[in-house]
């Protein structure tokens, strides 16, 4: 079967040989390699109970990594989906960012949209997930669309 991973992890350069001084108990430390390979040390899930650190050579981590300062529209949704909020690099001086608001089901009584509440009514409504803008003055936009520019681009962040 084959995959395709995407997920948050922190990286630094580090030679093969140094990370099996750090990490002598660490996936991968036992593999026969030369000691003067350049890769990365990675620390998956930082500071959670669940941390764990392994190597991966260069060439490899290039391939499939990017920084978070320059992530592509899917990527950017990858992120949302773990909870983060994000934005184009050119929005941030502005406040904007984006984030996924999870579906829910509500009473259709509790509707505020006049037509959906009268057709709701007595019923229950998926409202289903969507993505959500914190705009520059500072309003809250409920659906946010991208355009093709947006989902082309790649000076996706991740915002703190």
């Amino acid at each position: 079967m084959q995959y395709i991973r995407l997920n948050h992890v922190e990286a630094e350069p580090m030679a093969f040989g140094e990370f099996k001084e750090k990490f002598p108990k660490s996936g991968g430390a036992n593999i026969e390699r030369d000691p003067a390979d350049d890769g990365y040390v990675i620390t998956y899930r930082k500071g959670e109970p669940n941390e764990y650190v392994s190597w991966c050579p260069k060439a490899e981590f290039e391939a499939v990594s990017r920084p978070v300062d320059g992530m592509t529209f899917g990527q950017a949704i990858e992120a949302m989906k773990q909870g983060r909020k994000v934005a184009r690099r050119g929005w941030n001086g502005k406040g904007m960012w984006l984030c996924i608001q999870s579906g829910s089901v509500v009473n259709g009584d509790v509707m505020r949209n006049e037509p959906a509440k009268n057709y709701y009514a007595g019923k229950q409504c998926n409202i289903c997930a969507h993505i959500d803008m914190k705009a520059s003055d500072d309003s809250y936009v409920v659906g946010w669309l991208a355009s093709q520019t947006d989902m082309l681009a790649d000076d996706w962040v991740i915002v703190e």
